[in-house]
């Protein structure tokens, strides 16, 4: 046993070396976590994948990047997708987007004709009205069964209104009709539901469409009086979810590239998740926020960006700052599709992202803690409780193209912080400590292919995502992140009361 962990530690040494020899610039930072107390919770089920309505016909900026990958059009027989969403064990998907509030449902008498989406200048989105067959449905939920996903599904917030003459203004009471035909024969069929969503991207300005305020709650607790009816047991009864806003963050343009990778670039959205995990304790502190829908780049995401490493710098802090801020979900848009899924459109492999989603999912708990360290913010560093194990988590990302940081691991567990700085003790447990260095292939971070501790993570012969082992390091010695690098670290013996 002990050769074993000698050719572990090697292993590793050797990787780090080969990206530590190629740089000038090397950094001692200390990380101070404050495990006495947690400062946020998300959800078990935090990280979450979208599936859009998208028709092949999409396109933006000369390309169609959503092929067959669209919830009416998808190969749900694939192998891939299938291991890829049972890795995750519980993942939840998300089926809506922006055509969403264009679907009715083939069951019922509420609607005389099922259209299919066309392309059309006048309709929203530049699209015709589309229809969800019963049969499709079926096919849905027996995938989502198979794989253990908790569903959140998009019901259509505009049947039954109008549009005003001069805006983007829908007038009238939501129809629930249609939505009513289509829980009850879910309910028949025994589909489970986790939660159901009234509209997508319908607050404030919304996108392309928008409703009034007072009206939007009306209709959530019209659909709120229909769900309890319909699921008369608290147990079983789906949540429901909304009103749904819009934030613009990332368009796509050939900056795009230094805009994930720029931290100062990344924090303009800080305030936002704080105004809003503010505004819901006060006036809402039964309810929790949400990141429903978020690709990094608007309109499919960016072609040259969404796909490869370097996506990761955005999307792994998008992780990191929105649980920090008590967010209880985050909905990446998509698990396939555009340019910005976490597979790929056309092959169902993973991209980076898939794994830097899935180590988070295994590694990261519920429990978020206080983490800070007293260098640039290029690197970013997130901690919670560990998930299913006991001690701590951290998130390490290295932005620096140029700076190599050896990270030491400060345990703060003053239960009374005061304007005295008291002094706080670095963690030097007995137990290895696990870690999951990412980095991209040759160095390039737009590569679609991502290496787990210097070794390229790749499907298995029988189509199975790979196993993601970590590399155990002494405790006594410092964490190395290199530049361009994401890394996982499970501390098993860090005292931290708030995991207890």
């Amino acid at each position: 046993m002990a050769t074993v962990k000698l050719r572990l530690f090697s292993a590793l040494s050797i990787f780090l070396l080969s990206y530590c020899l190629c740089f000038a610039t090397a950094e001692d930072v200390r990380v101070t976590v404050r495990g006495v107390t947690s400062v946020a919770k998300t959800d078990d089920t935090f990280i979450c994948a979208t599936l859009d309505w998208w028709p092949s016909t999409k396109c933006d900026y000369g390309q169609c990047p959503w092929g067959q990958a669209g919830i009416l059009n998808l190969d749900l027989n694939n192998k891939i997708l299938a291991n890829a969403i049972r890795a995750f064990g519980n993942l939840r998907i998300r089926i809506g987007g922006s055509l969403q509030d264009q679907v009715v449902y083939q069951v019922g008498h509420a609607v005389k004709k099922f259209p299919h989406f066309k392309r059309n200048d006048t309709g929203l989105f530049g699209f015709t009205r589309g229809s969800l067959p019963m049969h499709r449905w079926n096919q849905l939920n027996k995938l989502f069964n198979q794989t253990g996903v908790k569903l959140t599904f998009g019901l259509n917030a505009l049947f039954g209104k109008h549009k005003s003459n001069d805006s983007d203004l829908w007038l009238g009471n939501w129809n629930p009709k249609n939505a009513r035909d289509l829980m009850e024969y879910t309910i028949f069929q025994g589909h489970k539901i986790d939660s159901y969503e009234l509209g997508n991207e319908l607050c404030a300005s919304g996108v392309s469409a928008r409703l009034d305020a007072v009206q939007y709650s009306k209709d959530i607790i019209v659909l709120k009086k229909l769900v309890d009816k319909l699921y008369p047991d608290p147990k079983t009864r789906p949540a429901v979810l909304g009103p749904a806003g819009f934030m613009i963050n990332n368009g796509v343009d050939k900056t795009l590239i230094d805009k994930v990778q720029d931290p100062y670039f990344l924090d303009q959205v800080a305030q936002t998740y704080r105004d809003l995990s503010v505004s819901i304790n006060e006036f809402a502190p039964w309810a929790g926020p949400w990141v429903g829908e978020s690709g990094g780049a608007f309109n499919s995401g960016g072609k040259d960006v969404s796909h490869t490493f370097a996506n990761g710098f955005w999307y792994l802090d998008q992780l990191g700052m929105t649980s920090t801020f008590n967010h209880k979900v985050f909905c990446r848009q998509a698990l396939i599709g555009g340019n910005y899924g976490l597979l790929n459109t056309t092959s169902f492999i993973p991209n980076p992202d898939y794994y830097g989603a899935l180590l988070w999912h295994r590694l990261m708990g519920k429990e978020v803690l206080v983490t800070t360290h007293d260098t640039t913010p290029y690197l970013r560093a997130y901690s919670h409780c560990s998930r299913n194990k006991p001690g701590i988590s951290l998130l390490l990302i290295n932005m620096s193209n140029q700076t190599t940081f050896s990270v030491t691991v400060e345990n703060d567990d003053n239960l009374y912080p005061s304007s005295r700085k008291l002094k706080n003790y670095i963690y030097g447990g007995t137990e290895k400590r696990e870690e999951y260095h990412l980095t991209p292939k040759d160095g390039n971070i737009q590569s679609d292919v991502v290496l787990l501790n210097g070794t390229p993570l790749k499907l298995t012969s029988s189509l199975d995502i790979p196993e993601m082992k970590p590399i155990y390091v002494d405790s006594s010695s410092p964490i190395t992140i290199a530049p361009d690098s994401f890394v996982y670290v499970t501390i098993k013996d860090f005292k931290a009361p708030a995991c207890a």
